[in-house]
């Protein structure tokens, strides 16, 4: 069975093939990044985790095998260290100063202000923003298995073998999570689609 072209490239890193490696970096770089930044959403946070995860390629560069395709390889990496972060950031739990409490000029505190959906201009490109905007609330609410199952799904096209592979459990278990994913999403954007 012919390899995948990454897996091949990846073959040549493993044996110290740094210029292969660059390829692997250039091609993959934004799409890890992207997983990344929907799992922490800190795009900072996300650029150096996006370097540890191709760090910890290099690294582990020797006990690459390739039984799967290098991305599902690859995601399962990134996804590891963004379990390591969310536990890290757990144990590190800070508020946020833009979360601050803002107080009036009584020096009572005020409340947040959440912008109110009848008002927003009535045009397309708005519309589809405001959507856009929902989605992306949606889903960094969801658990972060269906989170991750949704995002390689709907952003990489992964099949849902590859998702299984890179989340670590099966098939059925795989179209469970997604199921639930859409359900929820589905319930939680019903405000927002028409009927």
């Amino acid at each position: 069975m012919p390899l995948d072209p990454d897996a091949e490239l990846m073959l040549k890193v493993r044996r110290g093939n740094r210029a292969a490696f660059e390829t692997l970096v250039t091609k993959f770089q934004k799409p890890v990044i992207n997983m990344i930044f929907q799992s922490i959403s800190d795009p900072i946070e996300a650029e150096d985790l996006t370097q540890n995860v191709f760090v910890q390629v290099w690294k582990t560069r020797s006990r690459y095998k390739p039984t799967a395709k290098f991305s599902t390889w690859l995601f399962a990496i990134a996804r590891n260290m963004c379990l390591n972060e969310a536990r890290r950031r757990a144990r590190h739990r800070a508020e946020s100063l833009d979360q601050a409490p803002k107080e009036g000029a009584d020096g009572m505190e005020q409340p947040l202000q959440v912008a109110d959906r009848a008002a927003l201009p009535a045009d397309d490109a708005a519309l589809r923003c405001e959507l856009h905007r929902q989605v992306e609330a949606a889903l960094r609410m969801l658990p972060e298995v269906q989170r991750t199952a949704m995002m390689l799904l709907r952003h990489k096209e992964m099949p849902y073998e590859d998702i299984a592979k890179v989340l670590g459990c099966s098939l059925s278990a795989t179209k469970s999570i997604i199921h639930r994913a859409r359900v929820t999403l589905r319930i939680r954007l019903k405000p927002y689609l028409r009927p």
